[in-house]
């Protein structure tokens, strides 16, 4: 660790897993979670909420979740459910829906049925055979695309998005436009930490000439 007199730099080479998770999700805020639900190979279905998670392609549309391994490196039951059934569905997360959430992030044993533990209502797949959630704002139903085992303790579960549900007074169907406060999606942040999408603002990207016809008043104001 050493310091420039504004930042404190901490070299990963010589920090635990444990430091450098703590690092990460606390700098790498805010996450949106995944709320994510599988079947096994009988059809009972799991549900777990996991935070290292985000959209990385529209064509082809893609998602990534990064799973943690229990303590002895037997998969959790998401993990194990997606290699064995190859589908999932990722479940937003809304305000209104994150005390059930975190009843479904209990270590709970497989055979027990977190979605009726918080109180849930399960749906039956459209494109796949895990259920989707009912009251979640909106749940993307995926086919396991690729998975990478990055280390012992973590894999990369890429997912393909096949269809999605949006609550309908949270999407304008022939603008395919999401509207995002009635979403009310909230967010990850470190510890314990979880921030709401509330407080919001627009601000469009450039064009290069907006961006030269910027610098230009600014110039001209500064002279």
């Amino acid at each position: 660790m050493s310091e420039d007199g504004l930042h404190t730099h901490f070299d990963f080479a010589g920090l635990s897993a444990r430091d450098r998770y703590k690092l990460l999700i606390g700098t790498v805020i805010p996450r949106p979670i995944a709320f994510v639900t599988t079947v096994d190979t009988q059809g009972r279905a799991n549900a777990a909420p996991y935070s290292f998670f985000n959209a990385l392609s529209a064509d082809p549309p893609i998602l990534a979740i990064g799973v943690e391994n229990h303590a002895d490196m037997s998969f959790k039951d998401t993990a194990k459910n997606v290699r064995e059934t190859e589908e999932f569905t990722v479940n937003i997360v809304d305000d209104a829906l994150l005390d059930a959430m975190n009843v479904c992030a209990v270590p709970f044993p497989s055979d027990v049925d977190e979605l009726a533990a918080a109180g849930l209502t399960p749906i039956a797949g459209t494109h796949v055979r895990c259920p989707r959630i009912l009251e979640a704002p909106a749940s993307l139903e995926c086919r396991r695309y690729l998975t990478l085992e990055v280390g012992r303790s973590r894999e990369i579960i890429l997912g393909e998005v096949l269809g999605v549900f949006i609550r309908s007074d949270a999407v304008n169907a022939e603008r395919k436009h999401v509207d995002q406060r009635a979403m009310d999606a909230i967010g990850r942040l470190g510890g314990h930490g979880y921030s709401r999408i509330r407080d919001q603002f627009d601000l469009p990207t450039m064009s290069l000439e907006q961006f030269q016809r910027q610098q230009m008043a600014r110039e001209d104001a500064g002279s």
